[in-house]
């Protein structure tokens, strides 16, 4: 599995298509294996989804994301997580796996 999270300066950003990087996080045997940052492309409207799926990502997690950009992650086979909260990508991941990620209502639904 492979997990992508939205990051500013470090920690979660909430609002998705702000993002100054991803931090993708490999997890096999329900474990994190690693954590990478990279940098998105220039911001498109459409262009994350194919792009992250480019990059084997199987899940996004967030703070929010509006639903056209939900329904294209949808199309492009990688399964969404909104209304996250916490810090670090680790933390985050290690939470979800753990069945304890907390989530809140979706900071960008609109």
């Amino acid at each position: 599995m492979r997990i992508a999270i939205p990051m500013a300066n470090g920690a979660l950003c909430m609002h998705f298509g702000h993002c100054g990087t991803f931090a993708i996080v490999d997890v096999e045997d329900n474990k994190v294996t690693a954590i990478s940052d990279t940098v998105p492309p220039p911001h498109q409207p459409g262009l994350l989804p194919p792009w992250l799926a480019e990059q084997g990502v199987t899940m996004v997690i967030a703070g929010g994301m509006g639903s056209r950009a939900q329904a294209l992650f949808t199309q492009s086979g990688i399964e969404v997580v909104t209304g996250a909260s916490g810090t670090s990508a680790r933390e985050i991941v290690e939470n979800y796996l753990g069945g304890t990620l907390e989530t809140v209502e979706n900071a960008c639904d609109h």
